[in-house]
């Protein structure tokens, strides 16, 4: 082990600041990374389950087999398909009719690799998915009491007005394509990209994935109508609710990527000790 290694075990500020650590994540937004990104998967494959019981989407308040779809996954003489508005894409062995393990040939939206629970029960992929749901909406409130009481929101996701500017927002997308992700002085605070991404994943798109799961629930209905008019009705909400699982799955690729790209040892060590290398100082894990 080299004393650049040792030095990183050693938790005092000098030694922090000669191998050019600093402090990246508290500890409430470590754990409620790794929780979230659990529950997320869990709701995310439980879900998969529930939508293959009815594999289609509408807008408005009722919908059924007969009506005008404008999404819809199956399968035409064993042949799978997605069709969105009027396009027809043909999708056997991927969705809609797949190949399983044993070699047989299913007719659901989503293969069994992807659902929770595997084997098709729509009964038990409720249980998961509203167990769950109660664990993201819990972690979900407190968390976000808890940044706004330690200074985490203003400090981290605050954006200043000089941050808001188009040159300063488009030299931040000019870095990220050349793969220059952490080149500002002071290397423990988010990037702007970085900000409006978290700010639209906590504040906006995970409370609309809750409010739109409550809405297709009748008897939150009964107590909170508002809900039905603010989504345009119960199959509205649940096409919205499919769009913004979706569109977490395209958050959780891109942030992968940027993993990987922005070198995972670091980014990894940053979300589990809080500990984050600026692009400064060499890496050393010999």
């Amino acid at each position: 082990m080299s004393a650049a290694q040792s030095n990183i075990d050693d938790p005092s500020p000098a030694a922090n600041a000669a191998n050019g650590l600093v402090k990246r994540h508290l500890l409430s937004t470590r754990i409620w990374h790794w929780v979230n990104a659990g529950t997320l998967l869990i709701l995310l494959m439980s879900g998969l389950m529930i939508f293959n019981a009815h594999p289609r989407l509408y807008w408005g308040q009722s919908g059924a087999n007969d009506d005008a779809t404008w999404m819809e996954i199956g399968d035409a003489s064993g042949a799978g398909f997605l069709k969105i508005g009027d396009v027809r894409i043909v999708t056997t062995g991927v969705i809609g009719v797949y190949t399983d393990g044993d070699g047989m040939q299913r007719a659901h939206a989503f293969p069994s690799w992807a659902t929770l629970p595997s084997d098709y029960s729509l009964a038990d992929a409720r249980l998961w998915h509203l167990a769950f749901a109660w664990v993201l909406s819990i972690t979900l409130t407190l968390y976000m009491l808890w940044s706004a009481i330690n200074g985490h929101i203003r400090r981290d996701l605050h954006i200043p007005k000089r941050e808001w500017g188009p040159r300063r927002i488009w030299q931040d997308v000019k870095n990220h394509a050349r793969l220059r992700f952490h080149i500002s002085a002071d290397q423990g605070n988010y990037n702007i990209l970085q900000k409006f991404s978290y700010i639209s994943v906590i504040f906006i798109a995970l409370p609309m994935l809750i409010l739109t799961g409550l809405t297709m629930s009748p008897g939150v209905d009964a107590a909170w109508p508002w809900l039905l008019d603010i989504f345009g009705g119960r199959q509205s909400a649940r096409s919205v609710h499919f769009l913004l699982a979706f569109f977490l799955v395209a958050f959780f690729l891109v942030h992968m990527a940027m993993v990987l790209l922005a070198g995972p040892y670091n980014q990894i060590r940053s979300m589990v000790t809080g500990k984050f290398r600026g692009a400064s100082a060499p890496e050393s894990v010999s």
